[in-house]
């Protein structure tokens, strides 16, 4: 089995230390602000207004990106790519959202998961072929997995792929929706099943739309992100060479799942640059707003909204730098509880922080003319693909209950033997020694810790009070989620505020955040430390049947 992750191995009592003796970040600014600057000078030469009219980049933009570098700064430099590391790559991706999202997304939907199957599983002939032409942005690349009738239950997908030994290719039928960049792409990476009677046996296949059998739809009327492409696809009997298979027959589920963990990263760097860029709208607007005499920055629902904003992408990218790290050093690392608390933390708060930067602005942010509504339409979908809101809410817990359980099945326990496995875990001591030097750093871990000491008694304890039940005990699952958020959250802040003490860069404000995300933390675990069903949440079904009776069909 995969081995353990740092969450994952953290709820089990072992928590690894060497996240606070090293939090390496190794970024060329130059390299960087090079990029964004182009970035920058292309949008000036193509205004926001003409693009979300024409609802789509013109082909000249496209030119401009492709020689910028856009397209290919996270592909190796042998294949003609800029070679940016893994940081330097979020940090464009940070900077390029605070600019325009709408835009950025079909660079970055190309490099963070239309290519990086290529780049993670392909082989040296795979990555020849393709590559080159993808850093180039002669090729621009899609990822293709999401389905008319199937969205975050990606192992239950209908596109099929079946070998035909007569003719040595694989023949690709089905349809596939919601797909970014389509009508922007050469190739696509597409997921199907290999045996309808084994779900999630997938593969994962490099696809070019020229050839016979490929139709791509007509772009999609989007509420906002109307530069990026979103189309259908559909799939007749397309001939794909044997060759055209990434990793072996039946990864493809692990193949699109390890990709998307770069996605997710991806989201969490944008999250970061919009809430940043919205905490400066802010305080600008604060600042010069004059309201019963004062500048409205003295209100204290103003500054609320402001510290939230600065909180929460301090936070943000604490997280997303720290599982950064973890993929630079192993790009096939186990990651999935980490990008998912990424993901489910930078949308959501990303959100509000930019529905207070409109709400701050008054009537004004109403304005088309304004930034804020623009914000709003291009970064609501992030809450929605790559995963919702509502999946991400559960899916960690579950993760982790799936992985021990898979771990008990095959060590074929009796149930008694099972039952003494598990309480061996929950009354053997936590390894959680954390190596921080600071008083301030060493509290809020202790608070951290305590959590880390609630979750691994719930995550050992509710699949046995639930069963087979326990996927669909929503309510407690989102409460571990939530639990489990916060505790990764306080331990990547602390990490990185550990460095910066060693550098001597540690703030005072930092400090001063840090210990506002552990009162919130601290805030929600009071409502958390259950593992059954408030008498609000038992009413929650029993109203649904009324409401859904007075619904007629």
């Amino acid at each position: 089995m995969e081995k353990a992750g740092f969450l994952e191995s953290a709820y089990r009592g072992v928590l690894d230390a060497s996240i606070f003796e090293r939090f390496p970040i190794h970024v060329d600014r130059t390299k960087v602000e090079g990029l964004v600057g182009a970035y920058e000078a292309i949008l000036k030469d193509f205004p926001v207004q003409d693009i979300e009219n024409l609802g789509r980049v013109p082909d000249e933009m496209l030119r401009r990106m492709a020689q910028a570098g856009l397209f290919g700064f996270s592909v190796a430099r042998e294949y003609g790519g800029l070679g940016f590391n893994l940081w330097e790559y979020l940090e464009v991706i940070r900077e390029m959202a605070r600019r325009d999202l709408s835009v950025a997304l079909v660079a970055i939907a190309h490099l963070s998961i239309g290519i990086k199957g290529i780049q993670l599983f392909g082989t040296p002939e795979q990555k020849e072929k393709y590559l080159p032409s993808a850093a180039s942005g002669d090729m621009i690349f899609s990822y293709a997995l999401t389905e008319p009738l199937v969205g975050s239950d990606a192992k239950h997908i209908h596109t099929t792929a079946v070998f035909s030994e007569s003719e040595g290719c694989y023949v690709l039928n089905g349809h596939k929706t919601y797909i970014t960049n389509a009508n922007y792409a050469g190739g696509f990476t597409v997921f199907a099943q290999l045996d309808s009677e084994r779900p999630g046996h997938m593969g994962a296949f490099i696809v070019e739309t020229h050839w016979d059998g490929v139709k791509i739809g007509a772009d999609m009327p989007k509420m906002g992100l109307k530069a990026s492409s979103t189309a259908a696809i559909h799939f007749k009997d397309v001939k794909v060479p044997r060759e055209n298979l990434l990793g072996k027959p039946g990864d493809g589920f692990k193949i699109a799942m390890t990709i998307l963990n770069y996605g997710r990263l991806g989201l969490g760097a944008a999250s970061t640059g919009l809430m940043e860029q919205s905490v400066e709208d802010m305080v600008r607007r604060a600042r010069t707003r004059v309201q019963f005499g004062v500048p409205i920055e003295q209100f204290e629902l103003i500054q609320e909204k402001i510290v939230k904003g600065r909180a929460y992408a301090f936070a943000c990218d604490a997280m997303t730098s720290l599982t950064a790290a973890f993929l630079e050093a192993d790009p096939l690392r186990n990651t999935a509880m980490e990008t998912s608390h990424i993901k489910l933390f930078g949308t959501t708060r990303a959100w509000n922080v930019l529905y207070d930067a409109l709400q701050t602005a008054g009537g004004s942010g109403y304005l088309t003319t304004q930034p804020y509504e623009k914000r709003l339409r291009d970064f609501r979908v992030t809450t929605i693909f790559e995963g919702t809101t509502e999946i991400h809410s559960i899916y960690p817990p579950l993760f982790f209950m799936r992985r021990l359980g898979k771990e008990t099945a095959q060590e074929r326990r009796s149930p008694w033997e099972t039952f003494k496995a598990l309480w061996r875990l929950i009354t053997a001591p936590m390894h959680w020694s954390v190596p921080l030097t600071d008083k301030d750093l060493q509290k809020a871990a202790r608070q951290a810790a305590r959590n880390g000491r609630f979750l691994r008694y719930a995550l050992l304890v509710v699949p046995l009070l639930y069963g087979k039940k326990v996927g669909s005990k929503e309510f407690v699952l989102r409460r571990l989620t939530t639990l489990s958020l916060y505790t990764f959250a306080i331990l990547a802040m602390s990490a990185r505020m550990q460095k910066d003490l060693d550098r001597g860069l540690l703030t005072d404000e930092n400090r001063l955040l840090l210990a506002y995300m552990v009162e919130e933390m601290k805030e929600c675990r009071r409502q958390c430390l259950k593992v059954w069903n408030t008498k609000k949440e038992q009413l929650t079904a029993e109203i649904y049947r009324w409401v859904r009776g007075s619904v007629s069909e």
